[in-house]
């Protein structure tokens, strides 16, 4: 099965983009290979653009509260898993007191780096990290793999409690929705969202089905149109009905 998300919030993009560009820099930094480690600090690069944000922290720190108020209030529910909720409560507690202690902007000590800066200004420019534009960089990909994964975790771990908020925040949306069975005819999908108001929608399809979705939403509608998947032209999924999961996540 392959999710598809879509937000209907800046805020929620913005924690979508910065939980692929964290995957992403996991996935590059654990390989040995140079070009991997050239891709991580990349993507490192684009973390920081992302976490620059002025409201990032507030709204983080304002969506724990939140969550730590209700999650705090089922206490002694018999039917909520108390270990489980402390531990919860516990991990948004970090997170929290993480952000809350983090100086000025989210990726700082990246910008105050004199010689990350000369790096990134050059990626700018298409084709513009060879060896002669940057020898001290070429010099750096050349040193053993597992000292240039140190370096890459090292910077990246001032990031550390922004990405559990991120986690924290985005599983608790995840798990707040409930998976729907629906079906398309013809390639589209309409439905009135009436006071569901999401923030989240979750299309899930079987991954030989050669089809995406593309989806809009606002307020009052969501309109699903599935298109074929690959290189060619786009063309509406119509040769077959078809069956998917629709979830409604909300905070």
């Amino acid at each position: 099965m392959i999710h598809y998300e879509y937000p209907l919030s800046e805020r929620i993009r913005t924690l979508l983009r910065l939980e692929d560009l964290f995957d992403r820099f996991d996935a590059y930094a654990a390989s040995p290979d140079p070009h991997a480690h050239h891709a991580a600090l990349l993507a490192l690069f684009e973390l920081a653009e992302v976490a620059a944000r002025a409201d990032l922290k507030s709204d983080l720190l304002q969506e724990l509260d939140r969550q730590k108020a209700v999650l705090t209030a089922l206490r002694g529910n018999p039917h909520v898993e108390g270990e489980t909720l402390e531990q919860v409560l516990a991990a948004i507690e970090a997170a929290h007191q993480g952000i809350y202690q983090l100086p000025g902007k989210v990726g700082q000590h990246l910008r105050e780096d004199d010689w990350l800066m000369a790096i990134k200004q050059r990626a700018a420019i298409p084709g513009g990290m060879c060896e002669f534009d940057l020898p001290f960089y070429h010099y750096w990909l050349h040193k053993p793999a597992d000292e240039r994964e140190g370096q890459l975790k090292r910077w990246l771990a001032p990031f550390s409690s922004i990405r559990a908020a991120v986690d924290i925040v985005l599983g608790l949306l995840r798990d707040s929705g409930r998976p729907e069975m629906q079906h398309a005819n013809s390639g589209n999908y309409q439905r009135m969202l009436e006071s569901r108001n999401p923030q989240l929608i979750r299309v899930t399809l079987a991954d030989e089905l050669p089809c995406v979705p593309e989806i809009s939403a606002n307020k009052y509608m969501l309109n699903i149109r599935f298109v074929q998947a690959g290189p060619s032209a786009i063309r509406s999924c119509t040769a077959q009905p078809l069956d998917f999961e629709l979830t409604f996540c909300t905070l």
